[in-house]
């Protein structure tokens, strides 16, 4: 997978602040950041070694965090 640079890309920064608000849902992040494919920004986050965690709510529901803040 080629990961963008946060350095350069808006839809990264986007979700990155938002994390930065607190915990948020795929449809949070979906909805507050005007993205598509939230997971899949997630991923680049994290290749952009931004460590975020996932937890399963509910069957196909998923809420991220950030586990620590730079």
């Amino acid at each position: 997978m080629h990961s963008a640079r946060i350095e350069n890309s808006d839809r990264l920064q986007r979700v990155y602040n938002r994390l930065l608000q607190g915990p948020a849902t795929t449809l949070d992040i979906i909805r507050d950041t005007s993205v598509c494919a939230a997971s899949s920004i997630i991923s680049e986050l994290r290749a952009n070694k931004i460590d975020i965690n996932c937890e399963c709510v509910r069957r196909g529901v998923y809420r991220y965090n950030l586990a620590r803040l730079f």
